[in-house]
């Protein structure tokens, strides 16, 4: 079967290797043949050589030639599977368990799998995956109706968030990027652009315009914290969504304790259930089918397709693979 690795920092090359073998699945696991996959902000530190390592990385420079790494959003086909939900045949959309998804067959848990409406074109569907993480996270912050909430991050994600805190009751959804998200606002539920660095906003703010919640989506550095906790009313809350690439973070405990703050965070838990209810949420909004995958790479361009990922700009949101 064939492969993409990486081959260094910002490279990817085509590998052929023995494909998996059906009877090797564990209880659980299930084999899928790839057709679409799509490019999380998660992994791009990878592909630029960074410090997240795969369970099978044995080089030094940071990442791993581990082959169908780092990709983790998948459509796949059933081959097999030791899955009680999963028989071969079904098209499913989910997680790559080991990151390794940019390959002709994967190895996967079922666990972190669904079926969806095969309707949508694969590479509109890898978009469940994300939008599951995030329909997850904002049901940890309770009941915001009526509530005024802000977005750190205007991306893929925070997009996501902008328009689930938006049809789940925000009075009033506030979008902060430094990349202009004006011609998307109004489909994705912002009431406010703000097109600047979060820590510019945040020291702008009067008490009165803070909002109730903040959600950052950013991640990857430790600078978009501080911004959130600036900018948050008197007893609200922060969800931390981004992903960090610093295991450690400098923390201002003495705002947090004086304006008697919650903070938030953590992983997608019940994928199955959630990506679930990511297909009923993408039925019922529609509008977000024709808007969020807005470039489409064939496998084959993977490479450009990662550049093209790495450097946000207004009409970019959404990369997808094609793996047909």
């Amino acid at each position: 079967m064939w492969a993409q690795t990486l081959s260094g920092p910002f490279r990817f090359e085509q590998v052929e290797l023995a494909a998996p073998d059906p009877a090797q699945l564990t209880p659980r696991q299930v084999l899928l043949a790839t057709r679409a996959g799509a490019i999380c902000g998660s992994d791009l530190p990878n592909f630029r050589g960074g410090l997240w390592p795969h369970p099978a990385a044995a080089d030094g420079w940071g990442a791993t030639r581990a082959p169908g790494f780092p990709l983790h959003e998948i459509v796949g086909e059933v081959v097999a599977s030791r899955h009680p939900d999963h028989a071969p045949g079904d098209l499913v959309v989910g997680w790559a368990s080991m990151f390794d998804g940019i390959a002709e067959l994967v190895v996967t848990d079922g666990d972190g799998l669904a079926g969806y409406d095969t309707a949508l074109p694969t590479t509109t569907a890898v978009m469940l995956q994300p939008l599951a993480c995030v329909l997850y996270a904002v049901e940890q912050l309770g009941d915001i109706t009526g509530k005024s909430v802000a977005v750190l991050g205007q991306g893929p994600i925070g997009l996501l968030f902008s328009h689930v805190l938006k049809a789940r009751g925000a009075a009033r959804v506030t979008g902060v990027d430094p990349v202009d998200r004006t011609d998307v606002a109004s489909v994705f539920g912002v009431d406010d652009v703000v097109t600047a660095r979060a820590e510019r906003w945040a020291g702008r703010l009067s008490d009165a315009d803070r909002p109730s919640v903040v959600v950052e989506a950013v991640g990857h550095q430790i600078s978009t914290l501080q911004p959130a906790l600036d900018a948050v009313a008197f007893g609200g809350q922060v969800f931390y969504f981004g992903v960090p690439d610093d295991p450690i973070y400098p923390f201002d405990m003495m705002t947090f304790l004086r304006k008697n703050l919650t903070l938030r965070s953590g992983v997608a838990l019940e994928r199955r259930r959630v990506l679930a209810d990511a297909d009923r949420y993408l039925a019922a909004h529609p509008e977000l089918r024709d808007g969020y995958v807005t470039h489409v790479h064939p496998v084959s361009d993977v490479q450009a397709a990662f550049a093209t990922a790495l450097a946000p700009r207004p009409g970019q949101l959404k990369i997808s693979i094609d793996m047909t």
